[in-house]
């Protein structure tokens, strides 16, 4: 997700950064009571945008920053007051910031350079704080899966910051499903239609392929990774389970450049004769943007829009609520409970697993409509098909 899109920089939200005394044996290099020192790894839109979300909280201190772009480190460097020896350019720069001394790491790099640096950051002994999509293909779900797992192995976090699973309306509605208020599942939609659909931009050199990276399917994923995930995210919560077989259609209608797709139709099938419809637009003008999703079960229907109302109406109704500051208030609570877990040594790491399902789901869709074939689950596993990345001519 770009932050363009839409912008909350809510005071209010302030609240949940709530102040948590730090235990001196949890926390590699902090003393008593002092902050988690942090690195940005990635200073594009959001990366430069999250560093504000970390700031309202009071326990994390930045200490350093890596991006490939130089004037982008030099900028977010300066604004967050550290030092020139501090910041890292050139595709190799996040390494060196892992080598520093440091508690964590916040990774906010195009979704392809996700798996590597998660793997590489979980080496160096740091937690990790991740943006979705977790990968772009397969392999890369696999590498984080395997991650996580390492992770909990080494008494470190990894937290996925989908911003729907830490929204409280989101919670409880999916606590209420997953106890049998809707009753049997009967069927699901979800809906992600967008008005801007990112950059259109004429690539002109390895930098400009680097810098409009969601126009590439190999670095972004196409939009039904590196955006819809969040709605397929909901989908897969509903039904806690993996999809069976995808097909659908789409295509490019509107976009000149780059290689991704602008609108998805996929209708996925899940066990117990479940189906999930699925629809995607990007670039239409005038078009009301929403991520939505409705689950209709045997005893009620849900609804949830990740900028609008999460609600239950049936035999077992919940009144639920608003979520229209969630692009902030939800990034601001999973920068509280990555700190909180840190803490506690809760190295459970819930949020991979569901994650890696749902990247998992947007490959199947993506890959079913790509090739114009009916593709199963096990199909897609066993392909294992790898996106290479086109990283000749940039600095190393």
């Amino acid at each position: 997700m770009t932050v363009s899109r839409r912008t909350f920089l809510s005071a209010s939200v302030a609240a949940a950064a709530t102040a948590v005394i730090v235990n001196p044996r949890s926390v590699v290099g902090a003393a008593a009571n002092s902050r988690l020192e942090i690195g940005l790894i990635g200073c594009g839109g959001r990366g430069n945008w999250i560093t504000e979300v970390f700031n309202q909280n009071p326990n994390y201190r930045w200490v350093a920053v890596a991006d490939y772009f130089e004037d982008r480190v030099r900028a977010v460097g300066a604004r967050l007051g550290i030092g020139e020896d501090r910041q890292y350019s050139t595709l190799s720069g996040y390494k060196r910031l892992l080598d520093s001394q440091l508690d964590a790491v916040v990774i906010q790099t195009p979704p392809s350079f996700h798996p590597v640096q998660t793997a590489d950051s979980i080496d160096a002994g740091k937690h990790v704080f991740l943006s979705k999509p977790v990968a772009v293909d397969v392999p890369g779900c696999v590498s984080v899966a395997q991650s996580g797992k390492k992770a909990t192995e080494k008494g470190l976090v990894l937290l996925v910051d989908f911003q729907t699973r830490a929204n409280e309306f989101f919670r409880e509605a999916m606590r209420r499903v997953h106890a049998g208020d809707l009753g049997e599942l009967v069927s699901l939609y979800a809906f992600y239609p967008w008005s801007a659909g990112g950059h259109d931009t004429v690539l002109t050199s390895p930098e400009s392929y680097l810098l409009n990276w969601y126009q590439s399917m190999e670095l972004s994923g196409c939009c039904i990774v590196e955006q819809d995930i969040h709605v397929l995210d909901v989908a897969t919560w509903v039904t806690d389970a993996n999809p069976l077989f995808a097909a659908g259609l789409g295509g490019r209608k509107i976009r000149q450049n780059g290689d991704i797709y602008d609108h998805y139709n996929v209708t996925y099938s899940f066990p117990g004769d479940l189906t999930l419809q699925f629809q995607s637009v990007k670039f239409i003008p005038g078009v009301r943007d929403e991520i939505t999703c409705r689950a209709w079960g045997t005893k009620g229907t849900l609804e949830t829009d990740y900028f609008g109302d999460v609600w239950i109406r049936g035999v077992n109704s919940y009144e639920g609520g608003n979520c229209a500051d969630n692009y902030w208030a939800g990034t601001a609570t999973n920068v509280k409970e990555f700190f909180e877990q840190i803490v506690a040594e809760d190295f459970g790491n819930p949020t991979v697993a569901p994650s890696v399902r749902s990247n998992l789901t947007a490959i199947l869709g993506r890959d079913a409509t790509r090739q114009g074939i009916l593709l199963t689950w096990d199909e897609m596993m066993r392909a294992n098909v790898r996106l290479e990345m086109r990283l000749d001519g940039l600095r190393q």
